[in-house]
C-alpha cells in the first residue's frame, strides 16, 4: 500500500567537490575502526554533500530562468527602441520633403527678398530649426539608450551562459557522485548483511551531526521518503498483521529519533535485522529496524532529529526502507498505530 502523501527525494541531483572527495575517505576505513567501520560516515557524508548540491543546482537554476527573462525583457526594450527611432527618422524625412516643396533649396537671404512677409518667414525658419534640433537631440537620445541597453543584454546574455555552463558541468559530475554513493551503498548493506549472519553486531559508527537549530520535541524518523507499507496492513511477510510503519528510503539515509530518550537496546539478527529501541518520557518506546548501521550505543542519551542509524534491508526485508513503530513496552506486540501518535505530537506524515 502506497501514501498518496510524498516528500521530494533527498538526492535529485548529486555533486560533491572532487577534491573535497579526494580528501575523504574512500577505502572503508576510518581510523582504528577497521575494514568497512568508514562506510557508515561516508555514505551520510556524501548524502550531505548531495543534498547541499542539490540547493546549489535550484539556486543556480532559478538564477539562470532570471537572466533568460531579462535578457528578453531587454530584447523586447530594445525592439521598442527602434520602431521609434524608424518613426522618428520617417518624420525627419517628412520635414525634409516639405521643405523642399516650400522652397527650402533657396538660400535664405532669396527667400526672404521674395516674401511677402519677411518676418514671418523667419518665425516660420526659426521654428523649423527648433524642431530639427529637438528631433536630433532625440534621435541621439534613443541611440545613446540603444547602446546602452544593447551592452546590458549582452551582459545579461554572458551571466546567463555563464550559469547554463555552470549546469551543465554540474550534470557531467553527476554520473561520477552517484557511482561513488551507489559502491558506498552497496558495501555498506553486504557489511550490515554479514554482521546479521555472523549474529554479531557492529559497534556505533559515530556520525557527524547536521548543524540544525533547537526545533521541536517530535521529529519524523527520517527526512525524506515514501511512506510505504502501514500499520495494521496484511502481507505474507508477516505472521500476522503489520507491526509499523514503513518509510521507503535508499541504503545509508539518516535515521533520527523521532523524540528526547535513551537508548534501551541495540540488536540485531531476527526478523527485524539491525535495530533500535528508545525509551521516551511517558511510558512509549519506539523501534528502527532492518538497519544497515547504528550510531548509537545501548544507554546514551539521545535528542529530538539526532542521527541514530543508517537504514537498510537487514532481516526479514524485500528492499531498502525503516520499520518504525511506536510500543508500550519494549517489546514486539504492544504497537501502537504510529502515524496518528506522531501526528499528535505534530509530525504530519
Amino acid at each position: 500500500m502506497r501514501s498518496s502523501r510524498r516528500r521530494s527525494s533527498l538526492v535529485p541531483v548529486l555533486l560533491c567537490a572532487l577534491a573535497v572527495l579526494a580528501a575523504r575517505p574512500t577505502d572503508g576505513t576510518d581510523g582504528d575502526g577497521g575494514p568497512g567501520a568508514g562506510l557508515g560516515p561516508q555514505v551520510a557524508r556524501l548524502y550531505e554533500d548531495a543534498a547541499k548540491a542539490t540547493r546549489r543546482y535550484e539556486d543556480g537554476r532559478r538564477a539562470a530562468e532570471a537572466q533568460r527573462s531579462k535578457a528578453l525583457e531587454y530584447e523586447r526594450r530594445l525592439d521598442g527602441q527602434r520602431r521609434t527611432i524608424d518613426a522618428m527618422q520617417e518624420g525627419l524625412g517628412r520635414i525634409a520633403r516639405a521643405q523642399y516643396r516650400d522652397g527650402g533649396g533657396l538660400p535664405l537671404t532669396a527667400r526672404m527678398l521674395l516674401a511677402d512677409d519677411p518676418d514671418e518667414l523667419m518665425r516660420g525658419q526659426r521654428t523649423v530649426s527648433r524642431a530639427h534640433l529637438a528631433v536630433d537631440r532625440a534621435i541621439g537620445k534613443h541611440l545613446r539608450a540603444e547602446a546602452r541597453l544593447a551592452a546590458e543584454e549582452a551582459k545579461a546574455q554572458a551571466a546567463w551562459q555563464a550559469l547554463e555552463k555552470r549546469n551543465t558541468d554540474l550534470a557531467k559530475l553527476k554520473k561520477k557522485i552517484e557511482s561513488k554513493l551507489e559502491v558506498a551503498r552497496s558495501r555498506l548493506e553486504g557489511q550490515a548483511d554479514s554482521s546479521v549472519t555472523a549474529g554479531s553486531c557492529p559497534g556505533a559508527v559515530r556520525l557527524d551531526q547536521p548543524d540544525v537549530p533547537a526545533g521541536p520535541d517530535w521529529t519524523a524518523p527520517v527526512e525524506a521518503y515514501e511512506l510505504s507499507a502501514s500499520f495494521g496492513s496484511g502481507g505474507s511477510r508477516w505472521a500476522n498483521r503489520h507491526t509499523g510503519q514503513d518509510f521507503a528510503v535508499p541504503v545509508g539515509t539518516a535515521v533520527r529519533s523521532v523524540g528526547s530518550g535513551r537508548v534501551l537496546k541495540v540488536s540485531c539478527g531476527g526478523a527485524f535485522g539491525i535495530q533500535i529501541v528508545i525509551e521516551h518520557a511517558g511510558g512509549y518506546y519506539t523501534q528502527y529496524a532492518h538497519l544497515a548501521a547504528v550510531a548509537v550505543d545501548q544507554g546514551d542519551r539521545v535528542e529530538p532529529g539526532q542521527w541514530i542509524g543508517q537504514s537498510g534491508s537487514t532481516g526479514n526485508s524485500t528492499g531498502p526502507h525503516l520499520h518504525f513503530e511506536v510500543r508500550v513496552t519494549p517489546e514486539m506486540g504492544s504497537a501502537l498505530d504510529p502515524v496518528p501518535w506522531l501526528s499528535q505530537r505534530g509530525v504530519p506524515l
